[in-house]
């Protein structure tokens, strides 16, 4: 489920795929795109790797031509690059696409961001939460101070999850802070948004974003998979958990731990990194909402997140070459973490690790990104 929420679902045996091996069953050395010219990425994104999963990869580009780094190995036992097209769970990036059918509706006139909760889904909100103090601005912005995650929720006979029950196992923890007082990410906050989407559009929240968002911009290696059918579109990352101790590493297998209906609007898409940047892309140039709703989107507050301020969805760095970047990144325990930035000037950078980490102590994801998208500037 997302991002540090214990899980729920039934995980399939813990016994097989459990690897144990000396360090000469590793490739010999990281594998390597040709990276003569992205020699301060690639040293990066090695390094970010040991401390990583098996292997993380990064595509990046300019507008005019793109690259793609590895290091590592995507599948443990093997001497497999990571791909810009490899499909992977992108966890949290997921909230960026729910924050842009929300912003779509603005532009539409069917929501106001600054209207109370309650004016769509009335009674929703109760007990410790009140509907008319919690505006739909700090639902997307994490200053509702609705709860973290949804704890104890339970799935229905045939173990997937509902919006409805995820929200109310959120609503059953206590909040964070007053409403507006503070900045607490939450994963409650966009399974009401989600709630928000299936009451003004009368359709499912993957029909939505895919009617809406994937299929207008052609992001064929994407989707909403909901109910999940326990598979991933090849050729997939597998995701692993584990870890090293010195010569020796261990990974076992959790790709499939988990029905990603458990985390929904929250953090339940697949998609690559090739159409991840696609998508950023199209949202900073105005092909996703309004002008005036991708602004919305970055009025931004100061957030713990990454490093980053956080505005609808949308997360923003300052870069070390001058100017800001703007993304999300997503963690999930299903085993792979990932993070997109684009620059307005059409700069792009997508990364991506096989194992659940934040970051690590030195070089960050961040900072991976941020050699990336600065290479040209300090060139």
């Amino acid at each position: 489920m997302s991002e540090g929420q214990t899980m729920t679902r039934t995980i399939r045996q813990w016994l097989p795929v459990i690897a144990f091996a000396i360090a000469a069953v590793l490739p010999a050395a990281p594998v390597q795109a040709q990276a003569a010219d992205h020699a301060a990425a690639q040293t990066l994104l090695n390094q970010y790797q040991s401390q990583a999963g098996p292997g993380a990869g990064l595509h990046a580009g300019d507008g005019t031509e793109s690259w793609t780094l590895t290091s590592g190995t995507a599948t443990i036992f093997a001497n497999r690059p990571i791909t810009a097209e490899d499909h992977f769970r992108i966890a949290s990036q997921t909230k960026t696409f729910t924050a842009s059918v929300v912003l779509q509706l603005v532009d539409e006139g069917l929501v106001d961001l600054d209207a109370p909760i309650e004016q769509y889904l009335p009674g929703l909100l109760t007990g410790d939460y009140d509907g008319n103090a919690i505006s739909v601005r700090q639902m997307l912005q994490h200053t509702s101070g609705i709860a973290r995650d949804a704890l104890d929720a339970a799935p229905g006979a045939d173990g997937t999850y509902t919006l409805t029950e995820l929200v109310r196992a959120g609503l059953a923890q206590p909040p964070q802070f007053a409403p507006g007082t503070g900045w607490g990410y939450s994963n409650v906050n966009y399974f009401i948004a989600g709630m928000l989407i299936e009451e003004l559009t009368g359709t499912t929240v993957a029909e939505a974003i895919t009617a809406r968002i994937i299929e207008p911009l052609g992001l064929t290696g994407t989707s909403f998979p909901v109910p999940d059918n326990g598979t991933l579109p090849s050729p997939y990352l597998p995701g692993y958990s584990g870890g090293r101790l010195g010569p020796f590493f261990y990974w076992f297998d959790t790709t499939f731990n988990q029905d990603m209906s458990v985390n929904t609007t929250a953090g339940a898409m697949t998609s690559t990194m090739e159409d991840l940047v696609a998508f950023y892309r199209a949202l900073a140039a105005g092909s996703v909402v309004s002008a005036d709703a991708l602004a919305e989107m970055r009025t931004a507050v100061p957030s713990t997140a990454y490093g980053a301020d956080y505005g609808l969805g949308l997360m923003s760095w300052d870069l070390s070459c001058g100017g800001q970047a703007w993304g999300h990144a997503g963690n999930i325990l299903t085993g792979t973490s990932s993070i997109t930035m684009v620059t307005d000037d059409g700069r792009f950078a997508s990364l991506v690790t096989n194992t659940f980490i934040k970051d690590p102590p030195a070089p960050t994801r961040v900072a991976v990104l941020d050699a990336a998208l600065c290479e040209g500037e300090s060139a």
